[in-house]
């Protein structure tokens, strides 16, 4: 995740797109029908942009698309990278890195997560006012190592990761199109994966006050406020952690995946709705400040 590293692969991207992205956008597990939305669509396969990863998981398509989105040029990643899937963190949260170097001034991630409140439903989209950061707290870190003054400051202040003014939009576009009734607000959980949670440890992070657990989002956001980015991210409750010793319920995967397909056109609307709301001036002063 070196400056020349993103430098690299991001001037290799311009050359090959027309597209100067100023949103960014990532497909969570089963929501790659985002980048379907996108007009005059360039596809890059992960495997053929330099230095990037290779996305492993079944439901990530593993590619960029550019092109634009209501109006406004954009990037999205179909398919993320994982800490389970053996790369390091730094290289997983590469393309936060490169998107900055492409102008990228707005973030919006979803990712599909299990539900530890248990006032959530499947099918509930949870927008993520915070994140409790678990493999942090042993020191896996995307900024451990030598910091880049060009990318961000050292310390950076995290009590504002998540763009107030992005989830307020997120909630008054809620309320327009009607899905108010499932759009909730909460904290989520990151865990390094791949086992789903025993449920002890589902216990434990409601109670340090989670609401949502998956294993990804939260290195994403750390290193695009760290470059400046503004960032908005949302949760697809694909599956309600299980919290009772004497439940039969399991987690797994294809549920996760099943979720997806069934409320992705709702997220689609949304997050479509809300990049076509976003202001440019504003985006600009923001990261300008």
């Amino acid at each position: 995740g070196s400056y020349e590293e993103c430098r690299t692969t991001a001037d290799w991207l311009l050359k090959h797109t027309q597209v100067r992205p100023i949103v960014g956008i990532v497909c969570g597990s089963g929501l790659s029908a985002l980048a379907d939305m996108l007009k005059d669509p360039q596809v890059f396969k992960y495997c053929d942009i330099p230095n990037f990863p290779r996305s492993t998981v079944r439901g990530h398509a593993g590619q960029l698309v550019f092109g634009t989105l209501k109006g406004k040029p954009c990037v999205c990643m179909q398919g993320r990278f994982h800490l389970y899937e053996g790369h390091p963190i730094q290289k997983i949260t590469l393309p936060m890195r490169v998107f900055k170097l492409l102008g990228v001034k707005t973030m919006l991630m979803t990712n599909a997560a299990g539900g530890l409140n248990q006032d959530y439903k499947v099918g509930d989209f949870m927008v993520i006012k915070d994140h409790i950061n678990m493999p942090g707290f042993a020191g896996v870190n995307p900024l451990s190592g030598p910091n880049d003054d060009r990318f961000g400051v050292r310390f950076p202040c995290m009590s504002d990761a998540y763009d107030r003014e992005l989830r307020q939009l997120a909630h008054d576009v809620a309320g327009e199109l009607g899905f108010s009734d499932f759009l909730k607000e909460g904290v989520y959980c990151v865990l390094g994966g791949p086992s789903f949670e025993t449920i002890a440890e589902c216990r434990m992070l409601h109670r340090l006050g989670g609401d949502a657990v998956g294993m990804s989002t939260a290195h994403e956001v750390i290193v695009a406020r760290h470059a400046g980015m503004r960032c908005f991210a949302m949760s697809l409750i694909s599956n309600r952690a299980v919290m009772d010793y004497d439940s039969r319920e399991k987690a797994n995967h294809d549920e996760v995946l099943e979720t997806g397909k069934q409320r992705a056109k709702q997220m689609e609307v949304l997050v479509s709705t809300m990049v076509a709301r976003l202001d440019d001036d504003e985006n600009n002063d923001k990261n300008n400040s």
